[in-house]
């Protein structure tokens, strides 16, 4: 598992430094982000829900049924909306009420 920090959306805010438990995400001398060595990424996905610029991808491959799948998120209050894409697909987007996520 492993992210994709698009460099043009970045906001170079930090937030994803911040809440790696790897330390992992290091920042350039112009504050934009970066992942220093995908390969050790664990796929906690806590940058992207911290990330308020859309800027990190999450990569959802085979051996979860992604298929080289990306997921972004949205947050808007309490509404967090996941966005997944497929290549050769329309997006598919799922919207969870924060305050209901953990009902089930």
């Amino acid at each position: 598992m492993s992210i994709l920090i698009e460099q043009s959306a970045c906001a170079a805010c930090g937030s994803c430094t911040e809440v790696c438990p790897g330390n992992l995400i290091k920042r350039r001398p112009d504050g934009t982000a970066y992942l220093k060595h995908p390969e050790e990424c664990w796929g906690c996905a806590s940058c992207l829900k911290e990330c308020r610029h859309e800027a990190i991808s999450y990569f959802l491959g085979a051996d979860i049924g992604g298929r080289g799948s990306l997921m972004q998120t949205k947050s808007r209050g309490d509404l967090q909306t996941w966005i997944i894409r497929r290549r050769g697909e329309a997006p598919i987007t799922i919207t969870v009420d924060r305050r209901n996520a953990n009902k089930y």
